[in-house]
């Protein structure tokens, strides 16, 4: 389990993560959204002891990674799948880091085969793509067989056939009871990957509840129509209670209504409805809406 307190982290005159708590438990994939810029990779780093607090307290099942020896043993990260040492074979480079960790050398070849690089296990790093960097990556989180598992951006470069491995990777490693966070920008992988989601912006918490609850909490539903009679329809809707947000001059969006009642009324007034049809915002618009004023850095804002 991993457990936020209170933390805040100081750049300067940049508060990059502002007073943020939450828990990630165990047995569950937990995705933790945010913006680009919004204090991910800051909160990881300080999980992994990398970065020291400006306050606040983080513990891995309730004591400081920093303070553990051997500590892949106890916590398996996948930060940034570029930074290894292009020179070397993937077989050294987690061999190097069972070494250091004192972990048996014959767990090198057990888990490169379980993240499908077996073949290339002699191959320079060098020479590998991005996708087969991050199956290194997620190997090298792998290899102390931990069970606390952080990963930031684990799906990039990966092809589909790829994504769908590291899906079900992840919901392996929740079902043996391991605690398994997954920072990312992408709320529509996450709505395929996740069970709860922590979302933040500007270093503070925007949300902390499970991926069904942000669904019905966010994810808006409403009744398209389509009408000549746009106007009139307008009025009968706003009168019995719903709301309608016009998207053109013969359409808009009914909220308040189930689709039914918005055609009985119709039918009751007289009104021709060219189009009904039920439609329900994606997760992804959604986080969108949510984060909007979160966005550090937005395409032509010219500041």
């Amino acid at each position: 389990m991993i457990e936020i307190e209170r933390l805040n982290k100081r750049y300067g005159d940049k508060l990059a993560v502002d007073d943020l708590s939450f828990t990630v438990r165990p047995g569950t994939v937990t995705g933790f959204l945010g913006p680009n810029g919004a204090g991910k990779s800051t909160t990881l780093r300080m999980v992994l002891g990398l970065n020291t607090p400006t306050s606040g307290t983080v513990t891995v099942d309730g004591v400081p990674f920093a303070g553990r020896p051997r500590g892949l043993r106890h916590v398996g990260a996948l930060l940034d799948a570029q930074d290894v040492h292009g020179g070397r074979s993937a077989r050294a480079h987690l061999a190097a880091l069972a070494r250091s960790n004192r972990i048996p050398l014959g767990r090198v070849d057990e888990v490169l085969a379980e993240v499908g690089l077996g073949k290339a296990a002699g191959r320079r790093i060098g020479g590998y793509s991005l996708g087969m960097k991050q199956r290194l990556g997620i190997a090298g989180a792998l290899l102390g067989d931990p069970p606390v598992l952080l990963f930031d951006e684990p799906l990039n470069g990966l092809d589909p056939e790829g994504v769908l491995w590291v899906r079900g990777l992840f919901r392996r490693l929740a079902e043996e009871g391991r605690t398994v966070f997954v920072s990312s920008h992408m709320m529509a992988e996450m709505e395929h990957t996740a069970d709860r989601l922590i979302v933040i912006g500007r270093g503070r918490l925007i949300a902390d509840e499970s991926l069904a609850d942000f669904s019905a909490r966010h994810a808006a539903a409403g009744v398209a129509v389509r009408t000549p009679e746009l106007a009139s329809l307008v009025t009968v809707l706003t009168d019995a209670g719903a709301e309608v947000r016009r998207d053109g001059p013969e359409t808009g969006l009914v909220t308040g209504l189930p689709a039914a009642r918005i055609g009985e009324l119709a039918l009751r007034h007289g009104v021709v409805l060219h189009e009904l049809a039920p439609r329900t915002s994606s997760l992804e618009s959604a986080f969108m809406s949510l984060t909007a004023d979160s966005v550090e850095y937005l395409a032509g804002d010219a500041r």
